[in-house]
């Protein structure tokens, strides 16, 4: 499955829950908003709209995003667009966390099984790749020695 479907897929719920209880999810999250919102008017979702003037972002499509339309309290109609996503930074922060925990506990594997790492190969460790982190962590319990880690590295460390 693509990362692109996965994200629809999840963000589906998102959209429905957000339409169905769109006045109190704005009265939850957005609460001086809400006050400014004639409740007894009804709101709608501007889907067709919204879809002629979204851009593709960087990152693909934004596949939570909604636009409404409300009315407020002195008779003014309003667009609101609600945003319900990953930012990029969020999305890095992410990754780099999830590769820190992977570098951190391969490093804990690979000192139980073969002994204490010289700095030298904890440094190497640290520059692999998620990817790489992973095979290593499956390698690893084949290993015995320091010695079986250093081939591994050798055979599969891209300079």
């Amino acid at each position: 499955m693509t990362e692109e479907l996965e994200r629809a897929d999840n963000d589906s719920p998102w959209k429905e829950i957000l339409e169905a209880y769109f006045p109190q999810a704005m009265q939850f999250f957005f609460p001086q908003t809400a006050e400014l919102i004639n409740w007894e008017r009804p709101h709608e979702f501007l889907d067709k709209e919204f879809q002629q003037i979204a851009r593709e972002a960087e990152l693909g499509r934004r596949y939570a995003d909604k636009l409404v339309k409300v009315w407020q309290i002195q008779g003014q109609e309003t667009w609101l667009l609600i945003m319900s996503y990953i930012t990029t930074g969020e999305r890095i922060g992410y990754e780099r966390g999830k590769q820190e925990q992977g570098q951190t506990l391969v490093l804990r594997l690979l000192q139980k099984r073969v002994g204490e790492l010289p700095q030298e190969v904890r440094g190497r460790i640290q520059t692999l790749s998620l990817e790489q982190l992973e095979a290593l962590g499956e390698a690893l319990l084949d290993f015995t020695t320091l010695e079986d880690l250093l081939n591994w590295l050798e055979a599969n460390q891209t300079a």
